[in-house]
């Protein structure tokens, strides 16, 4: 999502996590299955949902780090509900997947770039489950391999460990009708002056390359933001399909009534911050920066790339 910090923290090893074919089921990235509790500050997988990719990680007092690991799918997969494993110190993870992977397996220092071609899920501070619709799921194929990103965040006067991840359920191949995928749609162009008491708004979107159908939003701002709120400029005339408060410490799914977007419409974005920090604030991924996004869960998949319909560039 930018440019971020490596960090100089102490990274714990994890083995990779595998997929069984037999049953669709996926394996726990570093031994858990279902219900498995790893450790202290991590986050227990709950019954019903399996551990897909996990990453155990150390982060020094005052800290801001970057943590990476990445699995290769054995076996074809089809999600139909995330869950983000998030204890305290994540600020966020990033899920995506390279469909030609060329570095090994296992954990890696990262940067806030290091991000394969296609999101399949992102959580912030207090995100929900994602569920799609009956008979949707994302697709990851065998020989695929998903890369977890995360942006660890420890502001306390002392060193934090944990585990984070994603957590799913799964369907059989027999059970998808659609496959569906995630991108983002917004504005990297962010210049919020320091203006205590005032508004101020950012304008961005996604303008779509395909015909498809919208079913979920995940708005993503940082501290900053106020408001988000998102419009499909339809050739019949605009639609609002999501106008909501913005809270840093909550950052929901929301699920939508179905929405077909032609080729050639756009999904427009429009973020409202309030800046009463004393500086300017631009574009970044640490929490003293700020964002314009929102995810966009739509089907079917175009494989066109997590960032492609983003407005304007870095």
């Amino acid at each position: 999502m930018g440019c971020g910090d490596d960090g100089g923290g102490t990274a714990t090893d994890s083995g990779p996590g595998t997929v069984d074919a037999a049953d669709n089921d996926v394996d726990g990235a570093i031994g858990g299955g279902i219900d498995a509790t790893v450790g202290a500050n991590d986050a227990s997988i709950p019954s019903g949902f399996t551990s897909l990719i996990q990453r155990a990680w150390t982060v020094p007092a005052g800290t801001e780090i970057y943590r990476c690991t990445r699995v290769t799918v054995q076996q074809d997969v089809y999600i139909s509900t995330f869950r983000a494993l998030s204890p305290v110190g994540t600020h966020h993870t990033v899920l995506s997947v390279n469909p030609s992977p060329s570095q090994p397996d296992g954990d890696y220092n990262c940067s806030a770039g290091d991000i394969e071609h296609s999101m399949l899920f992102a959580s912030g501070v207090g995100t929900d489950d994602l569920a799609f619709p009956t008979g949707v799921a994302i697709r990851v194929r065998a020989g695929q391999q998903l890369d977890l990103n995360l942006h660890l965040y420890n502001v306390s006067d002392a060193p934090i460990s944990g585990t984070s991840g994603t957590a799913v359920k799964t369907l059989l191949a027999a059970e998808v009708q659609q496959e569906a995928e995630n991108v983002f749609g917004g504005q990297y162009l962010i210049f919020l002056q320091n203006m205590p008491g005032v508004e101020q708004n950012i304008t961005g979107g996604c303008t779509f390359s395909q015909d498809a159908t919208v079913i979920t939003l995940w708005p993503h701002m940082h501290q900053l933001g106020r408001k988000i709120k998102v419009t499909h400029e339809a050739s019949g005339g605009d639609n609002v399909l999501l106008d909501q408060a913005f809270d840093f410490n909550e950052q929901l799914n929301y699920d939508i009534a179905p929405v077909q977007v032609q080729a050639g419409e756009r999904l427009k974005v429009d973020c409202t911050y309030m800046n009463n920090t004393g500086s300017t604030v631009t574009f970044g991924d640490s929490s003293s920066q700020e964002m314009c996004f929102v995810g966009i869960y739509r089907y079917p998949a175009t494989n066109q790339g997590v960032f492609d319909c983003v407005e304007s560039s870095l």
